[in-house]
């Protein structure tokens, strides 16, 4: 492990929303002389700057600089950055080791790891997960869930248990480490992050970076309905999970994608020692993960559900499957990460009520949906953007009916995030009819 005591240390991207604030906090407490470099403007990064106010770090903010990178010691990049980042290139050309704040914590982590992964349900599971482990075990839960582990290091113990939450980017980085965990998950793969990701092959080899260090002596726990999942080979032992023949946890949270969530949670949780009991005790309790299908407002009988974080069709038909047929008016559309809609155009036509179309995609999903050949088929708008569709959505809303936004499609263009994106619905549904 690298001793960080007097070592220049670039800090690559530090974000709107925290990404790289603890590693560079953490960094300081190691003795080692940061800088940090983002092309966003102060101006846009004022909570995050006000977070580590106080502390010895030298700023570089509204660009980057090449000598920023290939004179330092190590550089800690933002997994949000693509290997082949000019500015990378360039430290990996000189010679300048590149490493992610979840590889610094889990080259110092003493405690057993479960990893968990997939397309969608990932934070769902950990959450789920998380709360079945803590009715037994001193439990730490973090990750691409939103929580950095760094701060709690000197807190964890050789039998304690961390839950990490594992994006494709984190995965890609943690290659170079050679590392799988104890216990690896998989709730789901699907293309995704095409933006990101060379190519759909190369999205799903770095998601198969969970498995493919594993040791005899580790599990990988995989869904049996998925057919990607045949592709994750590993030395440890494979567990499958799914819903079909297993008992059924009693859950707050709607639809049978949440049902494999628990079922996957829980085949990690027995695993390592957790009783049935516990675990539908916790699953019980759990209220769900803000914008995952979460009821944000109710009037004359009409629910709004937040499912932004819905941002591939095969979500969009997921949460669509959680209520019963011609209930559903959904909001659709987005950015466009080339996607395919055909299927999720098929599944709105058959069971929604009525389809609400905004952003880029917008216009391509609704010539989809009235090309459609169903008997009955769902009734189409064309709204643009998302205040039109919440306007619409309470014209034609009926008592028994739920607004349901989970789009299919990632929110950038209108949105900065799915996040703000979801807070938005949840507002425009709060607002009185003539707001």
């Amino acid at each position: 492990m690298q001793d960080f005591r007097h070592q220049r240390v670039t800090v690559a991207g530090l974000g709107r929303f925290g990404g790289n604030i603890a590693a560079a906090r953490w960094l300081v407490e190691q003795g080692a002389r940061v800088l940090i470099t983002d092309q966003s403007p102060a101006d846009k990064l004022t909570e995050s700057i006000q977070q580590l106010d106080g502390l010895p770090i030298e700023w570089r903010l509204g660009e980057h600089r090449e000598s920023d990178f290939t004179s330092s010691d190590c550089i800690v990049a933002t997994p949000a950055m693509v290997p082949t980042n000019p500015y990378l290139s360039a430290a990996r050309n000189a010679g300048v080791p590149i490493v992610t704040e979840i590889m610094l914590f889990i080259e110092r982590c003493p405690a057993t790891i479960v990893g968990i992964t997939g397309t969608k349900g990932k934070s769902t599971t950990t959450a789920l997960l998380g709360g079945m482990l803590k009715t037994q075990f001193n439990t730490f839960v973090g990750g691409n869930i939103g929580r950095s582990l760094l701060p709690e290091l000197s807190r964890i113990g050789k039998k304690d248990i961390v839950v990490l939450e594992l994006s494709s980017f984190m995965l890609h980085y943690l290659r170079g480490m050679k590392w799988s965990p104890h216990v690896a998950l998989v709730t789901m793969v699907a293309v995704d992050h095409q933006d990101w990701h060379p190519t759909p092959a190369a999205y799903v080899a770095d998601k198969r970076v969970i498995v493919e260090f594993q040791r005899p002596d580790d599990f990988a726990l995989l869904n049996e309905d998925c057919p990607v999942s045949g592709t994750f080979t590993t030395a440890g032992t494979i567990i499958p999970f799914g819903t079909r023949g297993r008992r059924r946890f009693e859950l707050k949270i709607p639809g049978e994608h949440n049902q494999l969530n628990a079922q996957a949670a829980f085949a990690a949780a027995h695993l390592l020692g957790v009783t049935w009991d516990a675990a539908q005790a916790a699953a019980r309790d759990f209220a769900g993960l803000p914008h995952r299908l979460a009821l944000v407002h109710e009037e004359n009988g009409v629910r709004y559900l937040d499912d932004s974080i819905a941002t591939i069709p095969e979500a969009a038909v997921a949460a669509l499957h959680s209520f019963p047929p011609k209930k559903v008016i959904q909001i659709v559309g987005g950015y466009d990460k080339g996607l395919p809609f055909t299927a999720m155009c098929h599944a709105l036509a058959e069971r929604a009520k009525a389809v609400l179309c905004i952003g880029v995609t917008g216009e391509k999903i609704a010539d989809l949906l009235t090309e459609s050949q169903y008997q009955g088929a769902a009734s189409t708008y064309r709204c643009s953007d998302l205040p039109t569709a919440m306007k619409i959505a309470r014209q034609i809303a009926m008592d028994g009916d739920v607004v349901l936004l989970s789009t299919g499609c990632a929110s950038y263009g209108q949105f900065a995030n799915f996040e703000e994106r979801g807070n938005e619905f949840s507002r425009l549904a709060k607002s009185p009819p003539h707001a």
